[in-house]
């Protein structure tokens, strides 16, 4: 198994981004081969990930794979160093009774053996700092924390008055970041604005490269990390078809990598279109998929794309599979209401109407026993997802898709949709597993 580490923090905000795609693009432009991961269901943070290597970037996620997929994705991708950003804090995940593995950086830094380095917003503080990271060093005897990159540092005085206070704690210090503008990605109501929507981003990557090559001793990084714990994988990923169209631009960009990895490894072929470019789906599919994104913010476009709309109801009337998750699942829809209240008609083959104009937080894991058969997989089988993002349902008048409950058990109201071959989520199908 490859070495790797995880890139924890005590909370959101504190710098887990910038430092890990610093950090991988500064060890790539040193010659080495870097497989980035992303703790948790997201798709932003592995985008950028994918820019800093020059490889995909997957998601590890305790609570929703099974642990064979897991151990898949680390046995199908091998390199010279690993590194993973975590997700939040250290240690949270969902708040789950009974569960071991939460969907916390913790659980999956437990589970693969790999340490831990923290990186900590030191703004506003100096020996108090220290005391932060030995706390969550020594909570939980399972996982190892290497040391600290401190962040927002406000000065070499500012540094000399944190630094002996790891020393007493006994944890070390691999390097220190500033204050600075150029590290700063731009950021919209999902996180942060996407990858390839940044147009400098590899002037901001290579800039924060040059910061952590010459703060940060890459080679203590290097030295930290530690080969994963030995896993079985075996995923039993399947596609939904042989010949699956799959929309992909700038409205429809939230795929999970080992999903499209996982159906071409097992023989499927992916058909790509764009509906921004009013691309229609190939007429040879036998599936066509429409993920997430952001087709609020281009509902002109897509209201006018007709080749688009018309090609989905041409396989639509030959009963071809057609499924959109989130983004996509709207778009399937009578229409989108944007966040300034002009509304844009969508494709119609479902009848969700949704609104952004008067927005409202969705998030959290899902657990789906699906009713019927479709591109999920067939009914009575268990599709673990997540969900996140800020629509609000107006209306939805199809049959429901699925029986779906959240981390704790409980009941959402949003069950999908489906009409004919036509069907759709608001989560995002991360893995399955059997009932």
């Amino acid at each position: 198994m490859t070495q790797g580490l995880i890139v924890a923090a005590p909370h959101s905000g504190a710098g887990k981004t910038t430092v890990t795609i610093g950090l991988m693009r500064a060890l790539r432009r040193q010659g080495l081969a870097v497989q980035a991961y992303k703790c948790g269901p997201d798709y932003i943070d592995p985008a950028f990930h994918a820019v800093a290597t020059g490889r995909p970037s997957f998601n590890l996620d305790t609570w929703a794979m099974a642990p064979t997929t897991l151990g898949d994705l680390l046995a199908h991708h091998i390199a010279d160093i690993a590194i993973a950003e975590g997700v939040m804090g250290l240690f949270d995940g969902v708040a789950a009774r009974g569960q071991i593995a939460r969907g916390a950086t913790a659980d999956l830094a437990a589970l693969l053996g790999w340490p831990v380095l923290l990186v900590l917003d030191v703004s506003g503080q100096t020996e108090t700092a220290a005391a932060v990271a030995a706390g969550l060093a020594h909570y939980r005897d399972d996982v190892a924390v290497a040391g600290v990159i401190l962040n927002r540092v406000a000065s070499p005085r500012h540094l000399a008055l944190i630094t002996p206070g790891f020393e007493r704690v006994g944890l070390k210090v691999f390097g220190a970041l500033g204050h600075d503008a150029r590290f700063e990605l731009p950021e919209r109501h999902l996180g942060l604005v996407q990858a390839n929507e940044t147009d400098d981003i590899d002037q901001r990557l290579d800039a924060l490269a040059d910061a952590i090559a010459s703060t940060v001793d890459l080679s203590a990084v290097r030295r930290a990390a530690a080969p994963a714990k030995p896993m079985a994988g075996g995923s039993s990923r399947r596609p939904p078809g042989q010949r699956i169209a799959v929309a992909r631009d700038r409205a429809f960009s939230f795929m999970y990598p080992h999903l499209l990895e996982g159906w071409r490894s097992a023989g499927a072929e992916i058909l790509p279109f764009s509906p921004l470019g009013d691309e229609a789906p190939d007429t040879s599919a036998d599936v066509v998929w429409l993920p997430g994104g952001y087709p609020e913010l281009h509902g002109g476009v897509l209201a006018a794309a007709r080749r688009f709309q018309d090609g989905l109801h041409v396989l639509a009337a030959r009963s071809v599979p057609i499924h959109g998750e989130c983004g996509g699942y709207m778009v399937l829809g009578q229409g989108i209401e944007d966040a300034d209240g002009h509304r844009h008609s969508m494709t119609g083959l479902l009848q969700v109407e949704t609104s952004f104009a008067k927005r409202r937080l969705h998030i959290g894991y899902r657990r789906a026993r699906l009713l019927v058969d479709g591109p999920l997989g067939p009914a009575g089988e268990t599709v673990m997802g997540h969900e996140f993002h800020y629509a609000s349902v107006l209306k939805v008048g199809d049959e429901p898709l699925v029986d779906c409950r959240d981390a704790t058990g409980a009941v959402v109201s949003e069950a999908g949709a489906r009409n004919g071959s036509v069907s759709g989520t608001f989560f995002h199908a991360i893995d399955g597993l059997k009932t």
